[in-house]
């Protein structure tokens, strides 16, 4: 599953246990709908990880979207996990209090990134 524009780019990657979704770019009110939208549409799992190193950009429309989404998630019983947020995104989620709220998960080396699960794609494009 995919969803690009010139300012977000979302990969979604579905695995047997793990729905890995990759964010880049700048989640901003221009953007938060096909987040948002990358996000619902993301099919149910225990454990969704979203990876927002290439994340620029959080607004506040983005924090509110993560917590709706965290909220869904665990009220299916699953878990939503941050990997490895940008410095920028870091600051958002701890001046937002998000990072009390839902595990964030920062990798330190290029070894541990290397380390990180891999998930079987399945690549579905969105109309954008």
């Amino acid at each position: 599953m995919e969803e690009h524009s010139d300012r977000l780019d979302v990969q979604v990657s579905v695995g047997d246990q793990m729905v890995l979704v990759r964010v880049a770019g700048e989640v901003d009110i221009a953007t938060v709908a096909a987040f948002r939208s990358a996000l619902w549409s993301a099919p149910a799992r225990p454990v969704l990880q979203l990876e927002l190193s290439g994340l620029r950009l959080l607004s506040a429309a983005g924090v509110r979207t993560l917590l709706a989404a965290h909220l869904r998630v665990r009220a299916c019983g699953g878990e939503l996990v941050l990997v490895d947020p940008s410095p920028v995104v870091a600051r958002v989620l701890r001046v937002s209090g998000l990072h009390r709220v839902m595990p964030i998960l920062e990798l330190t080396s290029p070894i541990e990134a290397a380390r990180r699960p891999v998930v079987a794609t399945t690549d579905l494009q969105l109309a954008a």
